[in-house]
């Protein structure tokens, strides 16, 4: 299973490496690879078997099951891969120093991220937030290039 998982990530992340983080990104993922797609269903369905498994999102902190699936590599073109499985929830704030890409994948049917329904959702460079999931429970995918990220001090 996590063969197929890791085959998966890396049909996206070798098309998406050195291309910036940006709004038409967004728009290609979701016209390639989004919510509409066999893909989409694929990378949901190991998801939802990987955290059932235990490999995936194994540890557990504030009400969030988050975990690091792939540290950067050749394998993953540069990028972290990371899942985190939230309920109603905002997580953490932090900060993208190299920006961050984002999977949503609802298993509560209406579940959204930040928002943003079933897809992905790209934040740029520099960008911070804290991400919050709302309407019941959803799993995210995020890359991350070159595992990049901040926790910060903010007040929740």
């Amino acid at each position: 299973m996590r063969e197929h998982f890791d085959t998966l990530i890396q049909a996206v992340t070798w098309q998406i490496a050195n291309r910036p983080l940006d709004e038409t990104l967004q728009v290609w993922l979701n016209s390639h690879y989004g919510a509409d797609s066999q893909w989409y269903r694929d990378i949901s369905a190991a998801c939802i078997e990987g955290v059932q498994d235990g490999w995936m999102c194994k540890h557990e902190a504030q009400g969030l099951k988050y975990g690091r699936v792939s540290k950067p590599s050749e394998a993953t073109h540069g990028f972290s891969v990371d899942v985190v499985s939230m309920l109603d929830i905002r997580g953490p704030h932090h900060r993208h120093p190299n920006g961050e890409i984002d999977l949503i994948m609802p298993i509560t049917p209406g579940a959204r991220f930040d928002g943003c329904d079933a897809g992905w959702k790209v934040y740029a460079p520099d960008s911070a937030h804290y991400p919050t999931v709302s309407n019941g429970a959803a799993h995210v995918l995020y890359l991350l290039p070159e595992g990049k990220i901040e926790f910060t001090a903010q007040q929740q």
